[in-house]
């Protein structure tokens, strides 16, 4: 009797652990907020998309993304505008805010979760698998970190042959207000992809993004400008690189060398920094736009 009723539990066990993977699937977020680009990115990598349910300015790629709700930019975020769209995750880069909002979100009844920028190779492999974790997609982030890691590392090594002995020096111009140029230093989106693609940063002392004197870039020098492809005052031309007293007397100036690439794809640090390395490289030791 006592072994039939075993038998009979046992039976019971393992019937229900046949639906045991239904069961943890219907618990996992299906409203997800994405907040950075390269989250989003990371999201339809993973082909997860359809649990999207709004994103943020930054979200520009694929093209289907930016048909989804938008709740506005990372760094400037309203509680009111990411919970309108009723989230049951937010996925959100390190860095997004401002923090009075991030209070709030987190103090929600919705799962927040940070996912780390760091502008490094092994960088953009653990924002793959943050993002993979947070959907429980762990396999298929792992496959793709995997290939995204190797992809990376046969970029790197090409723009070191590339460079040689001989790396220039890259002057990222975020911005030119006024005539004013802002640019980047260390610990920046912009300096790990100038590094990552075998040059060096122009500018290295101080961190972050700061306005600079006109003689800080007299003194700096770099063989290279490098700016996002975006209108009004990130326009930076050749003709207007040339006109800037800031930058006219520049070496980069001075030959033309000026680079304007897509500003996710080149600052996203998300599954398509490969191709950014290998055309960042190619512009600056190859021909410049």
């Amino acid at each position: 009797m006592k072994q039939t009723f075993h038998r009979k539990i046992g039976l019971s066990l393992a019937f229900l652990s046949l639906f045991a993977p239904l069961v943890a699937q219907a618990d996992e977020p299906s409203r997800i907020v994405s907040i950075g680009g390269s989250v989003t990115e990371i999201v339809y990598a993973l082909e997860q998309q359809d649990r999207l349910v709004a994103r943020d300015t930054t979200s520009s790629f694929p093209a289907a993304a930016t048909k989804l709700p938008n709740v506005g930019y990372a760094r400037a975020l309203s509680p009111e505008g990411v919970l309108s769209v009723d989230p049951d995750l937010i996925l959100a880069t390190a860095g997004s805010g401002p923090p009075e909002t991030l209070e709030v979100l987190k103090q929600a009844n919705v799962i927040y979760i940070e996912v780390p920028e760091i502008y490094s190779a092994e960088g953009v492999v653990t924002k793959i698998e943050t993002v993979g974790k947070a959907l429980g997609q762990e396999q298929a982030a792992a496959a793709l970190a995997t290939k995204v890691r190797v992809e990376l590392g046969s970029a790197q090594a090409l723009a070191t042959k590339v460079a040689g002995n001989s790396p220039k020096s890259v002057l990222f111009v975020l911005s030119t207000t006024g005539g004013r140029i802002m640019v980047a230093g260390k610990d920046t989106g912009a300096d790990g992809i100038i590094t990552m693609a075998g040059a060096v940063n122009a500018i290295d002392d101080f961190s972050g993004y700061k306005q600079v004197s006109d003689e800080a870039i007299a003194v700096a020098a770099p063989d290279v400008i490098l700016v996002m492809k975006r209108d009004g005052d990130h326009g930076l031309t050749k003709e207007s690189m040339r006109s800037l007293p800031a930058l006219m007397l520049t070496p980069a100036a001075q030959n033309g060398q000026l680079v304007r690439m897509n500003g996710l794809r080149l600052l996203g640090f998300g599954p398509r920094t490969a191709t950014a390395v290998k055309d960042l490289s190619q512009a600056i030791y190859g021909a410049a736009e």
